[in-house]
């Protein structure tokens, strides 16, 4: 691979920076929707996980396509999915166009989330790993969090948001789709031109407990900075009754600027360091969200958004900088996506089941369920990540010389 300049990693990271932006501009809108079309918030739910279930399908095949084919074969087409997404939030005038329309965006986040973040690291090269990885965490949340943003200001603003929210994410996305032709990112020499039948990414043996250690974190982070994007203006709607779009979105750009932040802040801590803040910090925001219904006060939930942003940004760090160093580059898509499936389906699956139970039982008791749900999962699963870690004597340095290269075609893992 030729030399990558700074110049050719912005260029990169800006797709997934773009891809995301798109994903998280529908949260302050939510509210405007279900007032113009009629629906619950058990629906809205099911239209946020729309999303996920687009993810996780395109993470079944796009980690092992990028691996083989090569990462701009694949995310091109991602960007383009994305487009069309776009457009179909535009002209939306049914639930069902939502659905879709969160379906095809979830496709494109999970070409970007596997492939994408994948030729960040690989333009890298092997000096600048740490750096990249980190450069790779830091482009999907802050896209995450320019999104909600510019939902909330462009709402605030104008009486017909839907169109100018979505048309700025168009021209986003188009120059991210400019600035990936000639990048510096090599095709496999050897390529199986198979068919790629979705299915679970297969990660060699001995890389199968960074993928447990990353998830273990980044999860519990994820379902909480989930739960903000999809009910949060909700709860502030009825447990705080603040209705402003702009504070909704405001509080998920606070929230993903925390994330970005913090990654950027404590960099150089060692993995297990950030995932016990990680999972920390996804303690904390539950305990603030509960204290959010009790106190109906903003600060309080925004207060809660800042740490789920945090819980989520170092957890996702730390899984990353594991398969960064870890993982050989020829199967780093594929644990990229193993990764992500192993936290956004739990993220999925907590997220709907809370919006249900607000229909069944209230706000308060499904939002002090779910809070109280996730604050235990992220304790123990963060007490286990960093249990393993400690006995785990590989290490994980910030240049190659002072890691170990893994290798896919070791004993016991040509069958990954």
């Amino acid at each position: 691979m030729r030399t990558a300049s700074v110049w050719h990693l912005l260029r990169a990271a800006w797709a997934v920076t773009a891809v995301f932006a798109l994903s998280n501009s529908p949260t302050p809108l939510y509210v405007y929707w279900q007032r113009e079309l009629g629906f619950s918030s058990g629906t809205l739910t099911v239209v946020f996980a729309a999303y996920i279930a687009g993810l996780v399908l395109a993470l079944l095949i796009a980690g092992r396509a990028a691996d083989r084919y090569g990462r701009t074969a694949v995310v091109v087409p991602g960007i383009v999915i994305a487009l069309v997404s776009a457009g179909l939030f535009i002209t939306a005038g049914s639930v069902a166009t939502l659905v879709v329309a969160r379906l095809l965006v979830g496709v494109a986040v999970g070409i970007v989330v596997s492939a994408g973040m994948a030729a960040v690291v690989d333009l890298g090269g092997t000096e600048r790993r740490h750096t990249t990885s980190m450069l790779a965490s830091t482009a999907m949340v802050s896209g995450a969090g320019l999104g909600p943003l510019l939902g909330g200001v462009v709402y605030q603003a104008t009486s017909h948001p839907v169109g100018a929210v979505f048309t700025v994410n168009i021209v986003l996305l188009v120059l991210a789709l400019l600035g990936y032709l000639g990048l510096p990112l090599e095709r496999p020499a050897d390529r199986d031109r198979g068919f790629l039948w979705p299915r679970l990414p297969h990660v060699p043996t001995r890389n199968r407990i960074d993928v447990f250690r990353g998830a273990a974190v980044f999860a519990p982070g994820l379902t909480a900075t989930s739960f903000v994007l999809s009910l949060g203006p909700s709860l502030l709607v009825l447990a705080v009754g603040n209705t402003s779009p702009l504070l909704a979105g405001g509080a998920a750009c606070l929230m993903f600027l925390a994330a970005t932040g913090s990654q950027i802040v404590l960099t150089r801590l060692g993995v297990q360091r950030l995932f016990a803040l990680g999972a920390g910090s996804t303690v904390l925001a539950m305990a603030a969200v509960v204290a959010t219904l009790s106190t109906e006060e903003p600060a309080v939930f925004l207060a809660a958004a800042l740490l789920s942003g945090c819980g989520q940004g170092l957890g996702q760090l730390g899984g990353l900088r594991l398969i960064a160093h870890r993982v050989d580059g020829s199967r780093r898509a594929e644990a990229n996506a193993a990764l992500n499936i192993s936290a956004y389906l739990p993220a999925a699956i907590l997220t709907v089941a809370t919006g249900y139970a607000i229909s069944g039982w209230g706000l308060p008791a499904a939002v002090t369920a779910l809070a109280a749900v996730l604050g235990v999962l992220a304790l123990l699963l963060g007490l286990s990540a960093n249990v393993n870690i400690r006995g785990d004597r590989r290490p994980v340095h910030s240049t190659v010389a002072r890691s170990r290269p893994v290798s896919t075609t070791a004993a016991g893992d040509r069958d990954g």
